[in-house]
């Protein structure tokens, strides 16, 4: 399998303004929604017991399975008649929200899979983006495309990489902790067994055959591939070479799906480039991720080499001297993919690595 090096001649296109103009409007509205609605928005549906109405939000899940959340009852009390048009409002917004969502994505706008959009929800919900968790790996890739107004090939996952690079101050986290959470999905997410007996399990899945899985992950302090406890998600994590790197600075982004918009923390577009060169040396014997890795780092690297000066330069400024020469080692795949189409973005990296 051969990665893609050409977008209509180069490795990306930027969106019209107009569109840009529309996606922030979203990010916006993202932004300022409160909780996130799991699932499709559904509609509000009343069941009788006993003589009384009682209120639930009627959807579809992420999975395509009908599910309902009990809004309460019964009709008349001042707090669930209250409660029931705070929800009602939400389902009218966000349904508002898909039909923009579903006019940019015929545009060329990375959507996310409904899985992953009701995974996102929760753990916004739940404060893990406002206290500092970050979403990295492609996922994050297809955020930064959008938020950079550029379209480009992107590549399917089904796995969520979650990094986590300090400790969480966060409120409300159930017994269960990260797992529980999760399960607020509606998809019956359960650990993976470890590769190693008696080791504590950094990761989750979808129960039943199926390559949907949630990474947790935090930076380890050498060249090694620790289990780390992480006590406030009441769960463990992987430790990755190069994470505090990557971790170091991050912003709020949008995530985009059919189901509705979510605010999400990312790594900076710089930091999330450098950081592919690097771990691309971590898999060498892996062809294919490696060259994906480099890709990705040389179509964020052209579009803010040509419209966001200054922040190539940057991102290797941050860059411990230990692992300048590992970036410089990618230098020669990097140049097959961005001479004579990208010159000055690739100009400013070799000159910011000199």
């Amino acid at each position: 399998m051969a990665v893609p090096t050409l977008f209509h001649s180069h490795l990306y296109e930027q969106h019209d303004q107009a569109y840009c103009s529309q996606f922030a409007n979203i990010e916006q509205a993202a932004a300022s929604q409160g909780e996130v609605l799991i699932g499709a928005p559904g509609s509000i549906i009343e069941h009788k017991r006993a003589g009384a109405i009682y209120y639930a939000r009627q959807y579809m899940g992420p999975d395509g399975n009908k599910l309902e959340e009990n809004l309460g009852g019964p009709s008349g009390d001042e707090a669930v008649e209250a409660r029931v048009e705070r929800v009602r409002e939400r389902i009218e917004s966000t349904k508002s929200l898909i039909t923009r969502i579903r006019a940019l994505a015929k545009l060329g706008f990375q959507l996310a899979d409904n899985k992953t959009f009701a995974t996102m929800g929760v753990l916004s919900n739940h404060g893990l983006f406002q206290a500092g968790a970050v979403l990295i790996g492609s996922h994050a890739y297809a955020v930064l495309l959008n938020s950079l107004g550029i379209k480009a090939v992107s590549y399917e996952t089904e796995d969520i990489d979650i990094a986590r690079g300090h400790f969480l101050a966060l409120g409300n986290v159930p017994e269960g902790g990260l797992l529980e959470i999760l399960k607020e999905t509606g998809i019956n997410f359960v650990e993976v067994p470890p590769m190693a007996r008696g080791m504590p399990s950094t990761s989750f899945k979808q129960a039943r055959a199926t390559r949907f899985h949630v990474y947790l992950l935090v930076p380890s302090s050498d060249d090694s591939f620790p289990v780390i406890a992480v006590p406030e998600l009441n769960a463990h994590a992987t430790g990755l070479p190069y994470l505090a790197y990557l971790l170091g600075e991050s912003q709020m982004a949008t995530l985009i799906s059919r189901h509705g918009a979510v605010s999400v923390r990312v790594p900076t577009p710089g930091r999330f480039a450098i950081h592919k060169l690097l771990v691309s040396r971590l898999r060498t014997n892996m062809l294919i991720k490696s060259q994906k890795d480099v890709h990705q780092a040389c179509v964020l690297l052209a579009a803010m080499g040509e419209h966001r000066s200054g922040d190539i330069e940057d991102a290797c400024a941050a860059l411990p001297k230990s692992s300048r020469q590992v970036v410089r080692r990618v230098l020669p795949e990097v140049r097959k993919l961005m001479e004579q189409r990208h010159e000055g973005a690739l100009s400013e990296l070799e000159a910011s690595l000199a």
